[in-house]
Formats: C-alpha cells, structure tokens, sequence
C-alpha cells in the first residue's frame, strides 16, 4: 500500500477515536483504555418508599363441624333398632337406635307394683299408730319404704326412657359406631354426629403472624373454594390460648358463611388467606436481588444520584436487613425519596454512570 494512503487511513481513524471520545464525555459516559466510549448501562430502579404495611400467609385449612360429638346410651341391653346411615342429614329428636324395651318396661311395671304396696303399708302404720296401737317409730319407717319406692319407680321410668336415643340437633352421620344386635352396655358410643348448623375451617397459625399484628382486628382470613368463585370472607370464632407442641402454632377456627356445598363437610380442605396490619416502622420493602453482601458481611443496596436529564451515577449504602413476615425483606438506614438499583447492583462501580431503565423502545 502506498505510504500516502496509510498515512491517510490511520488519520481518519484517529479523527474517528477522537470523536467517539468526545461524544462520550459530552454525553458523561466512560471512556475504555482504548479510547473508545463505553455504553452507559440501563438499570432497573425502585423507590425506597414504605408500601402498605401488611403481611399475607397462605395456609391449609380443614373443614370442621361446630361440634362433634359420640352419642350413647345411659342404660345397656340389646340394640335391637339402628336405622341410620352414615353420611345422612337426620333432623333435631330423630330416632337414631333404641334398645329392647320389654326389661325396662317390666322394671317399670315392677316398681309401679312396689309403690302401692309400700303406700299401703304407711296408710296403715299410719293409723295404727294415731290408735295407739303401734309405734310413730313404725310408721315411720313405712312412709320411708313409700319415698324410696317412688324414686325407683322414677329410675325405673328414666331408663326405659334412656333406652331411646334420638338427635340432639339436626345433624350429619358421621360413622356408626357399633352394629346392629350388639349387646351394649352404658357409655359406649353407639353413632357420631356432626353439627353442621355451622361451618369451621381450621388452620394452625405461626406465632410469628400473631406477635406482628397490632390488634387481634387487625388479621383478616379468606378462604378459597374450587367451588366458589372468588375469596369466601371468614370470621374469627376462637383460637388456642396455648401454642402446638410442634411448630409455636395456635390453633385458629374460623366460620364460613351459609354455602350450600354438599361435599363441604368435615375433613374437607380449602386454603385459607391471613393477611395482618404490621408496623410500618419496622422498614422500607425491597427486593433481595437489590442486596449486595460486603466482605464485612454487612448488607449494601447501589442507590442512584441523578445528573442531568438522561443518566446519573450511583454510590452503595450500607443498610440494615430485617425480615417481618419471615420471607419478604425490609432495610432501614436509606434516605428519604432514595432510588435503589433494583438488580444487578454488583455488576456496577462506586461512582459509574448510569441510566434507568425505562423498558424497550421500537423505532420506526
């Protein structure tokens, strides 16, 4: 190549550095050990702003009755009648089983017998004794024999009336319990029913959640259901005043309102949503890509000065961590009104410039 032409090339390409050079400084950006301008790079930038102070859980919920309970008789003998069948719904004083009647009914006739022989008795010690004839003493103890024969004509009376057993409440068969022609004595449970005059759902609580609220009003629940469209509002009904063995949990019931789902009973599950107010002085929310680890281990976040209408540089601060909820992350010891470089912080240099990230752009 003639040395006119190579001194001319090698002279359009300083012309050219240069002005790259230039245009960079001018535009505030980095120079490379070349000469030639570096791109300014485009972060992605959150405000350091407290957001809604509040905590959200999801936890899994199982479906309960307002009660449960085992039914027996107060009296044993033979089961001779057990016409209901599980998984029905039996309304309030509904026969539910009953016993052989013929014993009862014998000790009833048996003890009527005894009362009128035993006022019998004291009629006649009774007159006796206004004649002088016999003691007070005598009669006495007649009148005794009559009351203790009217108590066991009523025990008598009680436990053939014991010998049915009947709904308590409108209810649903959960199992029964013994079969049909069984010999069964006083106190075994014979059926268990369930009160479904009101849906519970229960959930186990951290107790996290709870020393995080200001107020026992301040944890709102909702339920979700395949079956229903949308968040199902529950209401607080009771919690343990004591914490699980296992896990520092309370045992939190709920009420469901009215849903006319057959297949909600007990041992059903649906997730349920705890969201609580907390203080919103614990910190200001940010990202965990937004957190730098230091070689002290101390938390650092890049914060972004601006200068001018199109850039700025950024400097790192060091912050404090904390965790309210147990999984988002809150800092303190930023700025007011600060603008934190939301990721890939640990890429960038003290003092580099930089310009947010406004999303992508097409041009025609």
């Amino acid at each position: 190549m003639p040395r006119f032409k190579l001194f001319r090339c090698c002279l359009l390409g300083a012309i050219c550095v240069l002005g790259a050079s230039v245009l960079a400084q001018d535009e505030g950006g980095d120079v490379g050990s070349s000469g030639v301008a570096l791109p300014v790079p485009a972060v992605k930038l959150v405000d350091a702003a407290p957001s809604e102070a509040s905590a959200e859980r999801s936890f899994f919920g199982r479906i309960a009755a307002r009660e449960t309970v085992d039914l027996s008789f107060e009296v044993g003998g033979l089961l001779v009648e057990f016409p209901v069948v599980e998984g029905e719904t039996v309304e309030e004083g509904a026969l539910l089983a009953h016993l052989e009647y013929g014993p009862f009914e014998r000790a009833v006739e048996e003890a009527e017998l005894a009362l009128a022989q035993a006022e019998r008795d004291y009629e006649r010690a009774s007159q006796l004794a206004e004649q002088n004839v016999a003691s007070q003493v005598q009669a006495d103890d007649t009148r005794t024999a009559r009351d203790l024969s009217r108590v066991a004509l009523r025990n008598a009376r009680e436990a053939l009336s014991d010998a049915t057993l009947e709904a308590p409440f409108a209810a649903l068969v959960a199992s029964r319990l013994t079969a049909q022609y069984s010999n069964v004595q006083a106190g075994l449970p014979i059926v268990r029913l369930h009160d479904m005059s009101e849906i519970r759902v229960e959930i186990d609580v951290p107790e996290r959640l709870f020393q995080r609220a200001t107020g026992p009003d301040s944890v709102r629940f909702h339920g979700l259901l395949p079956q229903v469209e949308g968040p199902i509002p529950l209401e607080l009904v009771e919690f343990d005043a004591q914490t699980g063995s296992v896990g520092q949990t309370f045992l939190v019931t709920l009420r469901l309102p009215e849903l006319n789902i057959p297949t909600l009973i007990p041992g059903a599950t649906m997730t349920v949503i705890a969201s609580t107010d907390i203080d919103a002085g614990a910190g200001i929310p940010l990202p965990a890509t937004a957190l730098l680890p230091g070689a002290d281990r101390a938390a650092r976040v890049m914060i972004y000065e601006p200068e001018g209408e199109t850039g700025g540089t950024v400097r790192a601060q060091e912050v404090q961590v904390t965790s309210i909820s147990g999984t988002d992350l809150t800092v303190s010891g930023l700025p007011d009104g600060a603008q934190i470089v939301a990721t890939g912080g640990h890429l960038l240099n003290e003092g580099q410039r930089v310009r947010p990230y406004t999303g992508l752009s097409v041009e025609e």
